[in-house]
């Protein structure tokens, strides 16, 4: 499969995936809002997720596809199957291990992440209860995550893309189908624990039968052959997952702080914050993590050629996209933040006061955003260059950065002291990236980066005057229309985002900063890499 058509399917997936959990969190909204409910339910969720990129994501498939790759290029899928059975033996069994200890200390585990709560009648054994349901669904998605390199190392591609829209439908229905059948005052949030667990169940089969039709069937080995008597392939692997592991380990240490500070605030503040960061992160994951990967093969390719030049100059190319990209998001959010939250949320248990904490949170995530986009430009070129330490560096001191501003900042502004502390944390990782690639002599402005800089922060300009003035007509022609949640509100609002879209385009083209080519060039460049 081309890249290009690779691209698409997993792009398509991630878009759907994107779109249904949008309608898993406006549910999520209407059934729990932000009350004491939704706060421990949301920490029962995150919990699995902690150790989430430890175990899976990107930490294993980065390592694991590339030799599983190897192995049947080179050894064929005989031996392809005996490394890929002994792997996932490791990991079955060193995440059951882990999954029952768990779920043992349970409670122990969650006075250390959210020791806020127990002042909170009830609050701290909701989300006990809650996480020993959630809990095992890291065990499924691991394994499912082990199984989608597996495919993705053979080109199978659908059926992973496809995999993370299963739980936001299994949530989703769960809402609808389990709640009625339980007789507790916190029903959904019950149903919905339970529907996480259901989707990491139905994930693994799914994605099982697809390894089986691949003809890459794998089952379990001795538990003693597959902890204690390594084999030399999976050897390899935990080698090559350790930088990863240690990053990702960074980044959870980061979220754990953000848990622990926020539990301290008060009902609901959990919860605002993470509507608010879902939508801040539509974004980042669609652009910012587009160009990293439409970049990192080409840089690589350039830096292994001694094309230095050339690979500055994609760098600048990559720069002015997510530049544009993220400074008219930035604008955006915090122009629309209110009219976006109360449309998308404001129903059944959410309220018009938690629609109002929560734009004011989104409005605060929004200042990190073109940081974060930065961070997504400027890091590949430390992984292609194989400099995998620096931006590990650069993580554990923005985790300490963080949890110092959290604390302090909450001590005035509350749960958006803790939503600050994160986007000037990120400002300062960006501009740490920017500043060892400057004085290395890896980065710098060529003369069209020069040229297109000053013109798109006219643009941005321009769209958010534009956007300004264009909600002020609206405010005159439809009174309080940015404070109700209704067809009409939406729909106004469609109007209002498809208008600000057009022009902004326009603007773009006018001022000849349109980069339209030059991502055509990225995935031009990286499918010739692909097919070489």
């Amino acid at each position: 499969m081309s890249l290009i058509k690779s691209v698409i399917t997993i792009g398509g997936g991630t878009a759907v995936s994107r779109i249904i959990g949008f309608v898993r969190d406006i549910l999520i909204a209407k059934f729990l809002g932000a009350s004491m409910m939704a706060d421990a339910f949301f920490v029962a969720l995150r919990f699995p997720n902690l150790f989430r990129s430890l175990f899976a994501e990107g930490t294993l498939n980065v390592a694991f596809v590339p030799l599983l790759s190897g192995e049947i290029h080179t050894k064929g899928i005989k031996h392809a199957r005996c490394f890929a059975r002994a792997a996932f033996s490791f990991l079955f069994y060193i995440l059951l291990i882990f999954t029952i200890l768990m779920e043992i200390l349970m409670p122990n585990l969650m006075f250390i992440l959210a020791p806020g709560f127990d002042s909170i009648a009830g609050k701290m054994t909701l989300t006990v209860e809650l996480s020993r349901i959630t809990f095992p669904f890291l065990l499924f998605v691991s394994l499912v995550s082990l199984f989608s390199g597996m495919l993705n190392a053979v080109g199978r591609f659908w059926a992973a893309a496809f995999t993370p829209t299963i739980l936001n439908i299994v949530m989703i229905t769960s809402l609808f189908v389990i709640t009625p059948f339980i007789t507790n005052p916190y029903a959904p949030a019950y149903a919905l624990s339970w529907g996480v667990l259901i989707a990491g169940i139905i994930e693994f089969v799914f994605l099982g039968r697809q390894i089986k039709k691949a003809g890459l069937t794998i089952g379990l080995i001795n538990p003693i052959k597959a902890l204690f008597h390594l084999s030399n392939g999976v050897k390899t692997l935990l080698r090559k997952m350790a930088p990863g592991v240690l990053g990702s380990g960074v980044y959870q240490i980061n979220l754990f702080f953000d848990t622990l500070f926020v539990s301290f605030v008060g009902a609901g503040a959990i919860s605002w914050l993470n509507y608010a960061h879902h939508l801040f992160q539509l974004p980042i994951g669609i652009i910012g993590t587009a160009v990293g990967t439409a970049l990192l093969p080409v840089l690589s390719k350039h830096i292994k050629l001694n094309n230095q030049q050339e690979a500055v100059a994609q760098m600048n190319r990559a720069l002015e996209i997510s530049l544009t990209m993220s400074l008219a998001s930035f604008i955006g959010l915090i122009c629309l933040a209110e009219p976006i939250i109360r449309i998308l949320f404001e129903r059944g248990a959410f309220t018009s006061l938690d629609s109002l904490h929560t734009a004011r949170a989104l409005m605060v995530f929004s200042i990190g955003l073109p940081a974060y986009m930065l961070t997504k430009t400027v890091s590949p070129f430390f992984y292609a260059k194989g400099d995998t330490s620096t931006p590990v560096k650069i993580a554990i001191m923005g985790v300490i950065l963080n949890a110092i501003l959290a604390l302090t900042f909450m001590q005035f502004w509350g749960y958006l002291g803790i939503a600050l502390a994160t986007g000037i944390t990120v400002w300062i990782n960006a501009i740490q990236y920017v500043v060892r690639l400057y004085k290395r002599g890896d980065i710098y402005l060529d003369s069209l980066c020069r040229y297109r800089l000053p013109r798109i922060l006219v643009s941005c300009i321009s769209m958010g005057v534009f956007l300004i003035g264009t909600t002020h007509v609206l405010n005159r022609l439809f009174p309080n229309w940015t404070h109700q949640s209704n067809l009409t509100s939406a729909l106004l609002l469609f109007i209002l985002i498809g208008l600000t879209l057009a022009f902004f385009c326009t603007t773009l083209i006018f001022t000849k900063s349109i980069l339209l080519k030059d991502i055509k060039t990225l995935i031009k460049r990286s499918n010739l890499k692909e097919n070489k």
